[in-house]
């Protein structure tokens, strides 16, 4: 049940699915006013009597309309349903994510499952604001087209240097500080999956996992998602959580075939003995 659960997670995890949602809603909008514009020449068509009619082609013109009408609303009846889809999978994606996230607590030691929260919607994560200055040299940089608020990138690279020098501990602070300072930021999924690597590096295996959760929940189709899916399955692994654990790590094949971790992965399988 709990391999389940957490397959389902990963494979609902829609890529963009809060943005297919609104574009979605924007394509029944448009379908809804391409309606009342057939219908309006109909009546004008209508009104002209049957000289307009027979200029317009005959009554073959008010067939066309028809058949026209009818296939805008059998797409905004396909649109409606798709959009339902959409808002369903997110919400099941985000509630078994969370439910992951429980069972992550309650295998951290001193873990205060009070504090965890609420989980937040797949793919819906916040558009940063207040464009910055260009990154520091040897700094990651932000994702091309993103924009940083201020001082992210400085904050990050300070959380990046200290894990360099090897102070896990204190970079595990300062970047879980960053993840909850810039939400949805083009530098958040980093973040919280180098934090994961500095909790992995002081001995915290079940922290790590939930950090790397963490990164794959906000960027699911991001340039560290595979990373984070894979690191998370090899900590579960690493847990006790065999079943989770072989879930998870199958869905990096899967979900990023061309990706480095997915050989990774396919070897983790093997040295669990997954089925």
């Amino acid at each position: 049940m709990r391999a389940l659960m957490l397959s389902a997670a990963l494979v609902t995890a829609l890529p963009v699915a809060a943005q297919d949602a609104q574009t979605l809603a924007d394509i029944r909008a448009e379908l809804g006013q391409l309606s009342a514009q057939i219908q309006g020449l109909r009546q004008e068509l209508v009104a002209s009597g049957a000289q307009g009619i027979q200029a317009a082609g005959g009554a073959s013109a008010l067939e066309r309309m028809d058949s026209m009408e009818a296939q805008l609303s059998r797409l905004t009846s396909r649109t409606e349903a798709l959009e339902n889809r959409v808002n369903q999978v997110v919400s099941d994606g985000t509630n078994r994510v969370g439910d992951l996230e429980f069972r992550l607590c309650e295998l951290e030691p001193g873990c205060d499952i009070g504090s965890i929260g609420q989980t937040a919607s797949l793919g819906g994560s916040a558009a940063p604001a207040n464009p910055v200055t260009a990154p520091a040299p040897n700094s990651t940089p932000a994702p091309a087209g993103a924009s940083l608020a201020m001082n992210e990138q400085a904050d990050f690279d300070r959380a990046k240097g200290v894990l360099d020098q090897g102070d896990f501990r204190g970079a595990a602070d300062l970047f879980k500080t960053f993840a909850e300072t810039y939400p949805g930021g083009p530098l958040t999924g980093e973040a919280l999956y180098l934090r994961g690597e500095a909790l992995k590096q002081s001995g915290e295996t079940s922290a790590a996992a939930r950090a790397w959760l963490d990164a794959f929940s906000a960027d699911p189709t991001g340039n560290r998602a595979p990373d984070s899916l894979l690191m998370l399955g090899t900590a579960l692994g690493d847990l006790g959580q065999q079943v989770e654990a072989c879930a998870t790590l199958a869905e990096v094949p899967l979900r990023f075939p061309a990706a480095p971790a997915a050989g990774e992965a396919q070897a983790a399988l093997t040295r669990l003995n997954c089925q």
